[in-house]
């Protein structure tokens, strides 16, 4: 059976449900022990329903039949705090010499676990656009067609969420070298190649020497 949280966001919804559910068989015990009895069962067999039916879904978003035109080639961007860098914006000036390239950057909203637990992104959102502006700033300089958005703290939900209305054709992950990078110590590109069936390549970036130049 596959893990039926799949995201921040799963998993925060489902301690919000863990509460409730428990706050409701104990308000029903307090009227009645078999009232609360009669609560812990239906709950239970719900949850249960719920989470085989969540691990029966396929792991992923799959790319949509529908094509992008053949004279355009999409390609979905994502990184974080390495989506200004020099090398990112050196393959992406490849690619787009050989085709009419649209680019769609996303660049996740990470924040720490106390901000995310009450709900305080404002910060997370913030710092990400400004990288973000930068970067496609960057990009159009170099006659790139990009656009951007700010996406979900997960980058591997921030990529399913991108290929459902995106619909690229290739997918660009940017991290920080290996010993740097929390996605590579997490396994985000490896995750992401085995969950999407969309070409993927991974850039790494070095701020370290590109802010010597």
């Amino acid at each position: 059976m596959r893990n039926p949280v799949r995201s921040e966001a799963d998993a925060f919804r489902f301690v919000w449900l863990t509460i409730g559910y428990f706050a409701l068989i104990v308000a029903a015990a307090a009227i009645h022990v078999w009232a609360g009895v009669a609560v812990f069962v239906l709950l239970t067999a719900a949850g249960i329903v719920w989470v085989l039916g969540r691990g029966r879904e396929e792991p992923g978003a799959r790319q949509a039949a529908e094509l992008s035109p053949a004279v355009e080639h999409r390609i979905l961007v994502v990184a974080n705090e390495t989506v200004g860098g020099r090398e990112l914006l050196g393959e992406l000036s490849g690619r787009a010499g050989t085709a009419q390239a649209r680019v769609l950057v996303v660049c996740p909203a990470l924040n720490s676990p106390l901000r995310h637990w009450v709900s305080d992104e404002d910060a997370a959102r913030s710092e990400a656009k400004r990288r973000l502006d930068a970067s496609l700033a960057s990009m159009r300089e170099a006659v790139i067609d990009a656009r951007g958005e700010i996406g979900d703290g997960d980058p591997i939900q921030a990529i399913e969420d991108a290929l459902r209305t995106f619909r690229p054709d290739e997918v660009i992950i940017s991290t920080h070298p290996v010993g740097r990078s929390h996605w590579l110590e997490r396994g985000v590109v490896e995750r992401a190649r085995e969950r999407f069936a969309v070409p993927l390549t991974h850039v790494v970036v070095d701020l370290d020497p590109a802010l010597r130049r």
